[in-house]
């Protein structure tokens, strides 16, 4: 008779949050649909932790969540936390259970924060069970979550930078097939990368939701922007391949796609932010965007060295965050057996 499985008791994940270069929009399932989306991302050395532990039967509760909030109920239904609860229902684990998440960064910021902890989570669900899962199916899974069970104005592309990490040009097919493109570049482009990016928290907390449903909404009449979006990320993909340590080439096309990208929606950029990217514009910045679908959180600036002390001193008003390249993906930090 073959040896009894023996289960974890807790785990812990980590999950990276990621940039996004160019192509944002286009990962939205009424935009690829008809036309084939792509984008260019990378993921960061900021992260999602999600534990998930066996629940003592002496607590009066069958759940305990532990967030921005806390939770005690009974029932998967009663949990508020709708990314958990629908990952729960999507891989059952058998309660009582305690799972707790923590971030390095602000929650709605535009770093993809939510399907990190999807993903996170789904990682920690399997783990429980005793599963191996790939990357590819925690992706998958982590955008049933979202798109299918939630019904979120969400696109592809976040789950599958949390699942994969690294810097990936991702295309999705109209099919709903989504391929992804590791990019490595040579001479250590991505360090490179990143040492000529600046990012900046805005002070400004905003739900995605409303500015994405707004695009949804638009896409017909913005198709021909999106196409042109959509092409900005083979043209930087191209860039970063052939000119990987060209801060100025790279620059100029977040420019060109952020200024196409405020016309998709009414709410996703505003006269502060403006004043702010031009301020940094006009101190040395080569160009940037709002991370995300937009409306706050961070702004993203390609700066070379030479000039990021006064892009600095330009924007005083905001908090500059050092951020560094992260080539993993979700993983296990820890696991605690019986």
């Amino acid at each position: 008779m073959a040896p009894s499985l023996t289960l974890p008791r807790a785990v812990t994940t980590i999950t990276p949050q990621r940039l996004s270069f160019a192509g944002g929009g286009t990962d939205l399932p009424d935009f690829y649909r008809q036309h084939t989306g792509a984008v260019i991302s990378a993921t960061i050395d900021k992260y999602i932790y999600v534990t998930v532990k066996r629940h003592s039967s002496l607590f009066n509760e069958v759940y305990r969540l532990s967030y921005s909030k806390t939770e005690h109920v009974n029932t998967l239904d009663e949990i508020e936390n709708d990314i958990a609860r629908e990952c729960l229902r999507l891989v059952h684990v058998e309660p009582p259970l305690f799972i707790a998440t923590a971030s390095d960064l602000p929650a709605s910021s535009g770093l993809g924060s939510s399907s990190s902890f999807a993903v996170g989570l789904l990682y920690a669900l399997h783990a429980m069970r005793g599963e191996n899962v790939s990357a590819g199916q925690l992706a998958e899974e982590a955008c049933h979550v979202e798109i299918e069970m939630l019904n979120r104005p969400i696109g592809k592309q976040d789950q599958y930078a949390a699942a994969f990490g690294g810097l990936n040009y991702i295309t999705f097919q109209s099919d709903g097939r989504v391929s992804l493109d590791h990019l490595w570049l040579p001479d250590d482009g991505a360090v490179s990368l990143f040492q000529n990016s600046m990012l900046f928290w805005t002070g400004m907390q905003r739900e995605a939701g409303e500015i994405l449903e707004e695009q949804r909404d638009n896409i017909e009449r913005t198709s021909h922007t999106l196409i042109q979006m959509r092409d900005m990320a083979a043209t930087c993909r191209d860039t970063l391949l052939q000119h990987p340590n060209d801060s100025d080439r790279f620059g100029t096309i977040l420019d060109a796609g952020w200024r196409a990208k405020r016309t998709l929606a009414t709410k996703i950029s505003s006269l502060q932010i403006d004043a702010c990217y031009d301020r940094a514009r006009a101190a040395g910045a080569v160009g940037g965007k709002i991370a995300g679908a937009g409306g706050g959180g961070f702004l993203y600036l390609v700066v070379p060295p030479a000039a990021q002390d006064a892009v600095r001193a330009a924007l005083p008003e905001m908090v500059d965050v050092t951020v560094r390249y992260e080539p993993r993906g979700g993983r296990l930090l820890s696991i605690v057996q019986d």
